[in-house]
């Protein structure tokens, strides 16, 4: 089920209608505040969530989500100067998409979303290096018995690295695995997607957890805390 949250009947008539010729089942809000408590209650699989509404703008709701839930983000924004930060890990988002719209362009973001997030296989296996420890099965990381809080994008950029830790990868290379070859995002937001990852990792103990090899890439580092 997605849940579609906007102030504006006419943009959620035509997310509704869209979505659910593509077979989605939909729910609606029309205010942030509304959005934030359906979100809590219907667990939707992903929130379509417009910036500029009233009660509690879209940003808000993001924030308030992302502090007790990983469920998906795809905002909607009239503000294209603002993409960087609202995609930005700091605030939790998945993607967005710049009003007007595409219908068609919308409901091909929701699914690649979605796809991304789909539970891992049972055979997949936890994923270590050092002290850290990642079961993207259960959407678990640890350092040592430090248990690590990641949204999707940060779960997504984490086993990446980990499925190939003395591998260096370029931001572009990042970018692909983690949104798809169609989705244009800045090297400033990958920026921000390893900066809040690092965070994490070195409050939990493990401050050496990524390395950054200049000029080249990103790669794991030995993860040994410090």
């Amino acid at each position: 089920m997605i849940l579609v949250a906007d102030d504006d009947t006419q943009i959620r008539d035509v997310v509704r209608i869209a979505l659910g010729q593509a077979g989605f089942a939909v729910a609606e809000a029309a205010d942030g505040q509304q959005a934030l408590e359906m979100a809590q209650s219907l667990t939707p699989d992903l929130i379509v969530l417009d910036i500029g509404m009233p009660e509690m703008d879209g940003l808000a709701v993001c924030r308030e989500l992302r502090k007790q839930s990983d469920i998906p983000v795809l905002f909607l924004t009239a503000q294209a100067d603002e993409v960087d930060r609202i995609v930005g890990l700091e605030l939790g988002a998945d993607d967005y998409v710049s009003k007007p719209f595409s219908p068609r362009e919308l409901v091909a973001r929701v699914k690649a979303i979605l796809k991304r997030a789909q539970v891992a296989t049972p055979t997949q296996a936890v994923l270590r290096r050092g002290l850290v420890s990642v079961d993207p099965e259960r959407h678990l990381c640890h350092v040592q018995d430090v248990a690590v809080t990641l949204t999707a994008r940060e779960m997504d950029l984490l086993e990446r690295l980990m499925m190939r830790p003395d591998h260096v990868m370029s931001r572009p290379q990042l970018v692909d695995a983690i949104y798809g070859t169609n989705i244009h995002v800045s090297d400033r937001t990958m920026d921000s997607h390893l900066r809040n990852l690092r965070g994490k990792l070195a409050q939990a103990g493990c401050a050496d957890a990524i390395e950054t090899v200049h000029g080249v890439g990103i790669r794991m580092g030995a993860c040994r805390g410090g």
